[in-house]
């Protein structure tokens, strides 16, 4: 799926009408002389394309009232926590070094000792609902989220209908202008390639006994800006 914007369009002085300018990176480095009317569009296309697989964060601890007893708990559950979920994720998971601090427990209760760390990775589509599933499970395990990844043949692929269709786009807004101005010749002088973004999409994190399917979650999407000048004669 894709959209576009205009961000701005110049018949010798401009016409502004929105959108962010990145910094330029010309794909046509020499600009050539117009013996006619110049005309400058800048064109945003988005689109967005089909997940493969996806980033998920867990947040795990435990309590107790000592802090060796806290994280000798996070270690005992992070043991079964690491037993159930690495069977599911793509490749090594990433678990950083577990910290540890205090918490109370209201006016008169006792202090606690809390420690903590996070699992992250990655995961299919094919094992999407089964983490989800298998995290809400897991005592003192929270899922904190989950990014939507594309292929990178899927941005690839994205990316070039993305600057197709802004070329496609400008070609048609210059060769309307230049008819406007009872003109009959127009020439692509400069592509200025000002901006591509791929974007994984996070979702809320949410866990609990109703089946979650990829395809519904949201989709990468990625961005094209592209400054285009045109001679009209």
């Amino acid at each position: 799926m894709t959209s576009r914007f205009w961000s701005a369009a110049k018949v010798v002085a401009p016409v502004l009408l929105g959108l962010n300018v990145l910094a330029p990176s010309p794909l046509l480095a020499a600009e050539r002389v117009c013996n006619g009317t110049l005309l400058q569009i800048q064109v945003n296309e988005r689109g967005t394309s089909r997940s493969d697989r996806f980033r998920f964060s867990l947040g795990l601890d435990a309590e107790h009232a000592s802090k060796d007893a806290a994280m000798s708990a996070l270690n005992a559950r992070l043991a079964e926590a690491r037993q159930v979920i690495q069977p599911l994720a793509i490749g090594r998971l990433t678990i950083p070094a577990p910290r540890s601090y205090s918490v109370g427990r209201g006016t008169s209760g006792p202090r606690l000792e809390r420690a903590s760390t996070t699992i992250t990775g990655e995961v299919s589509r094919d094992h999407y609902d089964a983490l989800i599933q298998a995290a809400g499970r897991l005592p003192g395990v929270r899922l904190q989220g989950m990014t939507s990844l594309a292929s990178s043949d899927s941005r690839a692929s994205l990316a070039d209908q993305l600057l197709k269709q802004a070329l496609e786009t400008g070609q048609r807004h210059a060769q309307a202008t230049a008819r406007a101005l009872g003109l009959r010749k127009v020439e692509l002088l400069l592509i200025d390639q000002r901006g591509s973004t791929y974007r994984p999409m996070a979702m809320a994190a949410r866990m609990g006994e109703a089946s979650f399917k990829p395809a519904e979650a949201p989709k990468p999407s990625q961005s094209l800006t592209l400054k285009l000048d045109y001679c009209l004669r």
